[in-house]
Formats: C-alpha cells, sequence, structure tokens
C-alpha cells in the first residue's frame, strides 16, 4: 500500500530519539505511521513502541503499517497532552523516548475531506478529532468581528487579521461560510497578487489560525509540555518537530527552562530555590531539512525540530 504521508527529518529525528533498542518509545503524533515504523524498526523483541493520535484514520493507518513490526507495538486513540494517562493505563512509569511532530500529515491535508486544505472545497470542518463538536465553520460564522480578529493574529499571526475578519463577517451576513472554498477565496481576494513562484497562498495564516483555534493545539502543547519531565527517564530523549514560531517559541522556550530549572528572581545573589536542570539540548540552534529534502517534501521547508536528553 501507498502511504500518504512523508515524515520529516524522519532518519536524523530517530537518530536523536532512540538510545536503547530495549526501551520503550512513544510517538505521540503518529500521522499515518512513517516516523513510528522507523522507530520500530530500530527496537529488539523487547523493545515497545507506543503509538498515539486523536485522529482515528491515523489510528487505522498506523496499524496497518505497524502489523509487519517484529517489537511490541500499540496504537492508540488519544490526545498526547493526555499522555501521562496512557502510560498509567498501561502500567508505564517511564518511558525512554518521546517523539511529537506537531506538522499535519498528508492524509488529512488531501484525504480527509475535512478542509485543512485551501486547495480543495471540502466542508469547513478542520477537526483532527471528528467525534469533537467544535468545528471551523463555527468559528466563521458566530464569533464577532472582533474575537474573529484577535483569533487569526494571535493564532495565524496574520498582519491582515482586522481587514480578513470584517470581510468574513460581511460575507456571512449574505449567506453562512460554509466550505474551504468561500473562505480562501474571500482572503484571496484581499491580497495583492504575487508573482513570486513559490510564494505561500495568502489563506495559509486564516487556515492556520482556523485549525489551532478548532483543535486546542497550543493549549494542548502547553499542558503537554508541563508534563514532559515527569514521563521520561534518565537518559531517556524528547524530540520535537514543529512548523510555525508559535509552536517552536513553546517547545524551545520549556527546554530552556528544564536547563535552568532554578526559579529565584534574577536580582537574587544566589540561587536559594535548590532547583537542578532536568534536561540538557543535544544542540541549542533548531535544526532543519536540508535543501534536497525540501525540494523532495515542500512541507518540510518551515520544519524546525529540538531535542532534549533527561538528565
Amino acid at each position: 500500500m501507498e502511504y500518504p504521508h512523508q515524515p520529516v527529518l524522519a532518519e536524523a529525528a530517530v537518530d536523536d530519539l532512540v538510545t536503547a533498542a530495549d526501551g520503550i518509545y512513544v510517538d505521540g503524533t503518529a500521522g499515518s505511521g512513517g516516523h513510528s515504523v522507523l522507530i520500530g524498526s530500530r527496537l529488539s523483541p523487547g523493545g515497545l513502541l507506543i503509538s498515539v493520535d486523536r485522529d482515528p484514520e491515523a489510528v487505522r493507518l498506523t496499524r496497518q503499517r505497524l502489523a509487519k513490526l517484529k517489537t511490541g507495538a500499540r496504537v492508540i486513540q488519544g490526545n498526547y497532552s493526555d499522555l501521562d494517562m496512557i502510560l498509567k493505563d498501561l502500567g508505564i512509569r517511564e518511558i525512554s523516548g518521546l517523539l511529537l511532530d506537531l506538522g499535519m500529515s498528508s492524509y488529512q491535508l488531501e484525504g480527509s475531506g475535512r478542509g485543512f486544505s485551501f486547495n480543495r472545497d471540502e466542508p469547513l470542518d478542520m477537526r483532527m478529532d471528528p467525534g469533537e463538536n467544535l468545528t471551523a465553520r463555527d468559528l466563521v460564522n458566530t464569533l464577532s468581528q472582533r474575537d474573529l480578529e484577535l483569533l487569526l493574529r494571535d493564532y495565524g499571526e496574520e498582519r491582515m487579521a482586522k481587514s480578513i475578519s470584517k470581510a468574513i463577517v460581511k460575507a456571512r451576513r449574505e449567506r453562512s461560510l460554509d466550505t474551504t472554498g468561500q473562505v480562501a477565496n474571500l482572503v484571496k481576494a484581499l491580497s495583492r497578487p504575487s508573482h513570486r513562484p513559490k510564494a505561500k497562498h495568502p489563506a495559509t495564516r486564516t487556515f492556520q489560525a482556523l485549525r489551532i483555534a478548532v483543535n486546542r493545539e497550543l493549549e494542548h502543547l502547553d499542558i503537554f509540555l508541563d508534563k514532559v519531565p515527569s514521563f521520561i527517564a534518565e537518559g531517556g530523549r524528547f524530540v520535537a518537530l514543529s512548523y510555525h514560531s508559535l509552536e517552536d517559541r513553546r517547545v524551545k522556550r520549556a527546554m530552556v527552562a528544564w536547563e535552568k530549572a532554578c526559579t529565584c528572581p534574577p536580582d537574587f545573589p544566589r540561587c536559594v530555590c535548590g532547583g537542578r536542570p532536568v534536561f540538557k539540548r543535544l544542540y541549542k540552534r533548531g535544526r532543519r531539512p536540508g535543501i534536497e529534502e525540501i525540494e523532495g517534501n515542500p512541507r518540510a521547508r518551515s520544519a524546525v525540530m529540538r531535542a532534549s536528553e533527561r538528565i
């Protein structure tokens, strides 16, 4: 079977992640299983791979791909922000490594029919877990102009947030906005045409903002980062792939804080809190895909990978 997603920085990420063939490793955002398959191939029969995703279709695809692994593998539908509870249910206290790829899979963009892409006209849904209630259609048709503007600015870092929110409110007075094509065309009409061959679609940031809000992505990431030190064993590693600055800043900030540990005010002459570093970064600056990978997989161009080791 031809699987619909090419994982970003796959070899590099798994090289950083897997340090013990008989360890317990978690792929917190399995997608269609690309990273999971590679992690599993590095483990011995005594190792264990746990693949988690909130999207039931991603769980199905990953189960298909991991069925032939010689090592133990569990595929679970769930949210990575609940990983502490997932591990508790499995009777696992600590893991050897954790990978988090915060990007969208090619299947979700091109084959899910849930409106993640502005390149096709689909229902304005954007739920990673179809069992959730809130959709992007709900947001664009019910939020006030001010709330839409804040959403686009805060989650999409969209410079035209005010103009786009006004246009959305004006358009929905005539008829509800039900499809991705309606929103993409509305945003495109407000933007100056670009003659650059690789210019981003004008609706890129709008779609990012709506997707983040629907799936509460930043909220889940913040919850998760607070928990990471509690379930990674000494010598274990955490590897994260981010695709926009809102995610990457959070991951970097957490890793820097884990290295410092001391919470005393800066003007204190010495540490009195007793905090100690709990992680060390494998490299200070995030790693990015090379030109060859980007040419073969254009969606990799915005990826930043960071990795830390529990000390």
